[in-house]
């Protein structure tokens, strides 16, 4: 016969090993429900964390109380823990049952449920059931029930005690240290790498090419023209004179004198450096100025009868 138990109430147990089965409906945002226990010594407090059996450590020592693990049924999810209450020592004298909700308030959960089962058997309809109903809705964290020792054997009573701050203020209530720091989180993996910036050497400075010594414009010596100078063959280039030369007044060439029967060619006195050059023909009858030396390839006309000697 199955006991429905209303909060408060409480059944003897004839099993010597009992299944209590957490169980609720599943669907879109319902939090994962955890079952857990703790065993409690004679003032109510465990005597060490190892008391306290749960995902993280899902067996108790002494081999009496572990925890079995999910499955998933057709009326939704379950989650079960089972103690053999003949074989604890006198030391434990209350295991509650617990459930956590990932730190989501119970009322996320519908149709929260324990079942207590002889674990003898194998099938068999429950010894009793809870419905378990959280008194704010935001506890995050609930004592479903617990088995208590009486005299010589166990009984179930049905409790529904929430925690709003989860199972670890549940937990450090009843005297489990619990280490609230966390892992520093891993970061992120990096993401693809910008492309680098292209990097330029610096700008070097200039480089500077010597360039060769300026030559000063070369003097003329006075009484030269532009041309070839005097006594140079015609179409010659004149050498060049050294930069650090001294200039100085070439020497007065001698003027050839004309052929017999041609007066003679005015002298004619170097045209100074400064005074251009007259561009003008002197007047008709005047002789005409020497411009340069005498053409070594001259020859006279051809003479006629009168200036033939006899």
């Amino acid at each position: 016969m199955t006991h429905a138990m209303l909060k408060g109430s409480n059944v003897p147990l004839e099993a010597t090993a009992v299944r209590a089965v957490l169980r609720w409906t599943s669907g879109q945002g319902v939090p994962d429900v955890d079952a857990s226990a703790l065993l409690l010594g004679p003032d109510g407090r465990v005597r060490s964390d190892e008391d306290f059996v749960f995902y993280n450590q899902p067996r108790h020592p002494s081999g009496k109380v572990w925890r079995l693990g999910k499955k998933r049924v057709t009326d939704g999810l379950t989650d079960t823990i089972q103690a053999d209450v003949s074989g604890l020592g006198p030391e434990v004298g209350r295991v509650l049952l617990v459930a956590s909700a990932d730190d989501v308030p119970f009322d996320h959960v519908p149709a929260l449920r324990i079942l207590l089962y002889d674990a003898s058997a194998a099938e068999g309809e429950p010894l009793a059931h809870f419905d378990v109903k959280p008194e704010t809705g935001a506890e995050t964290a609930l004592i479903c029930g617990e088995l208590y020792r009486r005299g010589e054997g166990w009984k179930f009573r049905a409790l529904g005690e929430g925690y709003s701050n989860g199972l670890v203020g549940l937990a450090t209530d009843f005297g489990i240290s619990v280490d609230e720091s966390e892992p520093a989180p891993t970061p992120p993996p990096p993401g693809p790498m910008p492309a680098p910036e292209p990097s330029f050497p610096p700008p070097s400075p200039e480089t500077s090419f010597p360039l060769p010594p300026q030559q000063p414009p070369q003097q003329q010596p006075h009484g030269t023209s532009h041309g070839t100078s005097r006594g140079a063959s015609h179409g010659a280039e004149p050498a060049p004179q050294p930069v650090a030369a001294t200039l100085h007044q070439p020497a007065p060439q001698p003027v050839a004198q004309p052929s017999y029967g041609y007066p003679p060619a005015a002298p004619t006195q170097p045209a100074p450096a400064a005074m251009p050059v007259p561009s003008t023909q002197p007047a008709y009858g005047y002789p005409q100025p020497v411009q340069g030396p005498p053409d070594p390839n001259f020859a006279l006309p051809p003479q006629g009868p009168q200036f033939i000697s006899h």
